[in-house]
């Protein structure tokens, strides 16, 4: 950026402008102008805006805009694809460490593993559970009981007679 800073520079006082007419002329601020000829691309917050006063620049100087955008687009390509690997690397691992320390319900991991103390949890449940059980294993009992003393006829023999009786 710094070298289409410096073109932009010469061409403008090749044209006989004055800092502050460009400035003024282009509805810019003094020290906007200043860091764009400079190549000074982190005094603005906001790339698509920049590339926009370089545009408006260039059309300012007479030059050609696409071909003066596309040195802009070249630049900042090369700016921000040249990432090292180690700086990649380290963001993998600070981010893996992150994630590391990060522990809630909503994040940690759902895999339930058998224990004592996830049975020891389940104790009042396996409590009930059995009541239950018993309880429904005596009412069957019970009914079963009561069904087998229900009178039935019986056939007595006394002295060698043999009566038919009836229990109520």
């Amino acid at each position: 950026m710094k070298e289409l800073g410096e073109y932009l520079k010469e061409k403008r006082k090749e044209n006989g402008v004055g800092l502050e007419e460009a400035a003024e002329d282009l509805n810019l601020t003094k020290d906007d102008v200043e860091n764009i000829e400079a190549g000074n691309i982190r005094a603005f917050r906001d790339v698509l805006k920049l590339k926009e006063m370089v545009r408006e620049y260039a059309k300012y100087l007479g030059l050609d805009p696409e071909k003066v955008v596309d040195e802009f687009n070249d630049f900042l390509f090369e700016h921000t694809s040249k990432i090292s690997l180690e700086d990649i690397l380290e963001a993998q691992q600070k981010k893996e460490e992150e994630e590391k320390k990060i522990v809630s319900p909503y994040t940690k991991s759902t895999k339930k593993h058998f224990n004592i103390e996830s049975l020891l949890k389940l104790k009042p449940l396996l409590i009930v559970l059995i009541v239950v059980l018993v309880m429904l294993l005596l009412i069957f009992v019970f009914i079963k009981s009561i069904n087998d003393r229900k009178p039935a006829n019986r056939n007595v023999e006394l002295m060698g007679r043999s009566e038919e009786y009836e229990f109520a």
